[in-house]
């Protein structure tokens, strides 16, 4: 084992506390600015900015080796997801492009993996509520200056101006559909750092009707969506909440029953939930691009096409779907069906088993805790696996980063290896001898 070193000003910076705060801050202002930071000054920026964090979260963790716990903190799902991703690269027609992809999902995977280590849930939410505060604001301010003030695109950040017409708007996250999910996570963010105190009342308040307005002007279709998943969620977890233990079980398998069948309803009125949320347009494209990639399913249905990650040009079968389409796609816009295509039937079972044991046990915690604050990761989770059938925004960038983060937190609690954990402490103070 690498010792840890032990003296000296790098030491204690990468030990402190207000490093580790920074760390956690800059790592999430920089891969939610993703789209930002690629339009300024392109990719290569981008992935330099990425691996240099992750050069300096090796260094936390490096100083930091003694405390770090591997086995405890790593789900078995996730390593198994990520082995296979990679196993992947065996088969693909561009072994190269899905290394290069695995390390890109890989990396995040790490950063995730730092903030949870060195940040506790609170510290996590704070950090991640003053990152989305300020870049809604600064993307409200932008798209006040270019649709008001200068009423004229900002090219380069691909902002429209629209804020006059009263939307769409797309700040600086590339699409008015990213910003509406980062608006929406916002607002779950802000609500518990609301209802937990750790802000101000009227920094709250402001915080709230800033995500809330950013939703709102984002005209994102699927905005509706995921706040009438979260806000579903959020009732039905202050019933379990205020259940007595006693009858807290029964509670929770009508509310599972209750998912199931609202799934299946869902499923068979989907025409006219369309229709109601004016998206007909939207999902004729996806339908589209769906039916025509589960025809290349069908030749890889075990192991996939190989993980890229974001499609990459040039190569089969994702050249093809954008020409079936006539489009110009970088994702399958859903992350079920681009697991399902780039890493098959054994990636999108690890997916979901990952997915939802983290939302079971970080659910289970968030009914048995008082504090309103281990209602955020159940939340956060809802949230991004509900936006996962729109989008495929929680395989990579800030989706991804939030998912293996709120992922790291389930694991941390009602994990089996927690119990063994404890059981290996009372056995160690019971033979003091060794």
């Amino acid at each position: 084992m690498i010792p840890a070193p032990t003296h000296g000003w790098l030491s204690d910076t990468l030990d402190s506390a207000a490093f580790a705060r920074a760390f956690t801050i800059a790592t999430l202002a920089a891969v939610l600015g993703q789209p930002a930071i690629t339009g300024l000054s392109g990719s290569t920026t981008y992935t330099t900015i990425v691996v240099g964090l992750c050069l300096t979260g090796a260094g936390i963790l490096w100083r930091r080796w003694r405390e770090v716990e591997l086995f405890r903190i790593l789900p078995i799902t996730l390593v198994l997801l990520l082995i296979w991703l990679l196993t992947t690269s065996l088969w693909s027609r561009a072994s190269s492009e899905t290394i290069a992809g695995w390390l890109g999902t890989a990396g995040i995977a790490f950063l995730a993996l730092v903030i949870a280590h060195v940040r506790d849930t609170l510290q996590t939410v704070r950090a991640l509520g003053d990152v989305l505060r300020v870049m809604l604001a600064l993307s409200l301010a932008l798209e006040i200056f270019s649709g008001i003030l200068i009423d004229m695109p900002i090219t380069f950040l691909d902002i429209p101006g629209n804020i006059a017409a009263g939307g769409p708007m797309l700040a600086f996250f590339g699409t008015r559909n990213m910003l509406g999910f980062v608006a929406t996570i916002a607002l779950i963010t802000f609500v518990v750092e609301w209802r937990t105190a750790a802000i101000r009342p009227r920094v709250a308040i402001i915080s709230v009707i800033l995500a809330g307005s950013l939703a709102l002007l984002s005209a994102s279709p699927t905005v509706l969506v995921l706040l009438i998943a979260v806000g579903i969620a959020t009732a039905a977890l202050a019933i379990v909440r205020h259940t007595p233990p006693a009858r807290r079980g029964a509670t929770q398998i009508t509310f599972g029953s209750l998912v199931a069948i609202g799934l299946i309803v869902a499923y068979l009125l989907r025409g006219p939930i369309i229709g109601i949320l004016n998206a007909r347009s939207d999902f004729a494209m996806r339908a589209n691009l769906w039916e025509m990639l589960l025809i290349y399913v069908r030749f890889q249905p075990v192991q996939g096409w190989g993980w890229f990650g974001a499609w990459p040009e040039n190569v089969l079968p994702f050249d093809l779907l954008n020409r079936l389409t006539d489009g110009d796609h970088a994702s399958a816009l859903n992350s079920y069906f681009d697991v399902l295509l780039q890493a098959g039937w054994v990636g999108l079972v690890l997916f979901g088993v990952m997915c939802a044991t983290a939302v079971g046990r970080s659910w289970l915690v968030a009914t048995a805790r008082r504090s309103v604050l281990y209602a955020w990761t159940p939340l956060m989770l809802i949230a991004l696996l509900v936006d996962s059938m729109f989008e495929s925004f929680t395989l990579q960038g800030a989706g991804w980063l939030l998912l293996v983060l709120c992922i790291l937190r389930a694991g941390l609690s009602r994990s089996w290896r927690e119990g063994l954990g404890a059981r290996t402490a009372v056995q160690d103070s019971q033979n003091p001898s060794g």
